[in-house]
């Protein structure tokens, strides 16, 4: 049986914001590598640059617990920005 947690995340990209969104992503996606039963990671992002959609995998819900405890520690204060 499988234990692992996964979720599909859709956000809207703010006009202006595409180069400032890959930075972020960048450093969200490198302290995801930090945690414990973090497994992986994936980012679309579609061709106007208007929508982005992520993917994350974790080991089991302890690992996702864990991620959504750590998650607003790495999230600039004014994540609407983005």
């Amino acid at each position: 049986m499988n234990e692992n947690v996964y979720w599909v995340i859709e956000l809207a990209v703010n006009p202006g914001r595409f180069e400032d969104l890959k930075t972020l992503i960048a450093e969200l996606l490198e302290a995801n590598r930090k945690e414990v039963g973090f497994l992986t990671c994936e980012f679309a992002i579609s061709d106007d640059r208007q929508v982005c959609h992520i993917y994350e995998r974790f080991q089991d819900s302890a690992a996702i617990m864990n991620h959504l405890q750590s998650f607003g520690a790495n999230l600039p204060r004014d994540f609407s920005k983005y």
